[in-house]
């Protein structure tokens, strides 16, 4: 038995042609090297830990807001969407949106804002290198090798997924010189979908999850203009909906117009760029995928509506002062003194070790802890109950 294959545009990325693993691996008869890929990821431990992660409001808050697992399904099922439709790679694109925040700190972007400016001196926190570092090194699955041992495709999506990167860490530059990731180039059009997706996912979810916690209402969302005619033809062809029904319109009715509106404007630029291969997309000098001029002032005017009504609301500014503080109440206890680690990490460390190794491992735990791992070791180290 052999592996389908799927018939893909020339400049879509092939397993067939992939650049490898780091280390040497079995092959499969039923399951493609970008399959693999994708169950090595929904199998890691890091992928599992998501479910208790921030998107906007905290892990305890319930009535089934997103969290980071939810919302990298709802990129995936939206990153397939566009590549099937672009004849792309389906399962790369796949493994790339749900790997795409697999390094994202507790709380959010709180979190991150936290772990920043703790490592501000030891050489910085990004959640995209962190994802490459927990899949080429945290995780361990296997007896020869540490990390998943994903193939050069994946890890250079997930790590470069928003573009090529200018600057890049010490733990970076180390990788990149065992396993070198083009990082000044563009990645391959799979992962530029995917980084698409992401924004149409968080948009619309925080549409749904904002007006179901009462922060704006059905009134406030018709501010904007295109939101206000999709909900007048919903309204004219389905009278005396509830807001709960309006509100899911709105959302559907924006995703597909995105997903349309991307389409169009990536093989319009596939024409008009002369995009033949995959190399011509990582060596363009823009995102070949990419919205109308049209649809991203729709998207800025959307995202400036739920900064304004949503993300800086006092009750979600209280949360995440809160949680920025347990961050770096934890990583200052930790820095002070290291004995304060759980055991098992101990062994990494060395009398000699600088204060730059020290602060290393201490972020990479700190990153790895759920919302509630996060909060339950401050309360057993400084015995506050937080009350979000």
């Amino acid at each position: 038995m052999k592996v389908k294959k799927m018939i893909l545009a020339e400049y879509a990325s092939s397993d067939n042609k992939s650049k490898g693993r780091m280390y040497p691996d079995y092959t499969n008869i039923i399951r493609s090297d970008f399959q693999r890929d994708r169950d090595r990821i929904i199998h890691s431990s890091a992928f599992r830990k998501l479910e208790g992660k921030t998107q906007v409001f905290a892990y305890h808050e319930g009535r089934n807001y997103r969290t980071r697992l939810t919302h990298s399904i709802e990129v995936a099922q939206i990153t397939r969407t566009l590549c099937k439709n672009l004849s792309l790679n389906e399962e790369l694109g796949e493994a790339i949106a749900l790997a795409h925040d697999i390094g994202h700190a507790p709380f959010g972007h709180a979190g991150e804002r936290g772990l920043k400016n703790c490592m501000k001196n030891f050489g910085g926190f990004d959640h995209n290198i962190n994802s490459l570092k927990i899949m080429t090194q945290e995780e361990s699955h296997y007896p020869n090798f540490k990390g998943l041992n994903l193939t050069w495709e994946t890890l250079e999506g997930t790590v470069k997924h928003n573009g090529p990167l200018k600057s890049a860490n010490e733990w970076l530059k180390a990788f990149n010189k065992k396993f070198p990731l083009d990082l000044n180039k563009y990645p391959s059009i799979e992962a530029q979908i995917a980084s698409f997706a992401d924004d149409i996912a968080y948009n619309n979810h925080d549409i749904d999850d904002g007006f179901r916690a009462g922060f704006f209402s059905i009134d406030d969302l018709c501010e904007l203009d295109f939101v206000k005619e999709i909900l007048a033809k919903f309204d004219y062809e389905n009278p005396n909906m509830d807001d709960n029904i309006r509100v899911y319109a709105i959302t559907r009715s924006l995703i597909s117009a995105m997903i349309f509106d991307l389409i169009k404007t990536t093989n319009d630029n596939i024409v008009k760029n002369k995009i033949k291969t995959d190399k011509d997309i990582r060596n363009a000098k823009s995102f070949t995928a990419n919205f109308s001029k049209e649809m991203h002032q729709h998207i800025y005017d959307l995202h400036n509506f739920l900064i304004k009504r949503f993300y800086t609301h006092c009750n979600i500014a209280r949360m995440d002062k809160k949680s920025q503080q347990i961050v770096e109440d934890l990583f200052n206890a930790f820095m002070n003194d290291y004995k304060l680690l759980p055991t098992h990490l101990h062994k990494n460390i060395t009398p000699d070790m600088s204060d730059k190794d020290m602060a290393s491992i201490i972020c990479t735990y700190i990153a790895g802890m759920t919302d509630a791992a996060a909060v339950d070791e401050h309360q057993k180290l400084f015995n506050v109950t937080y009350r979000f």
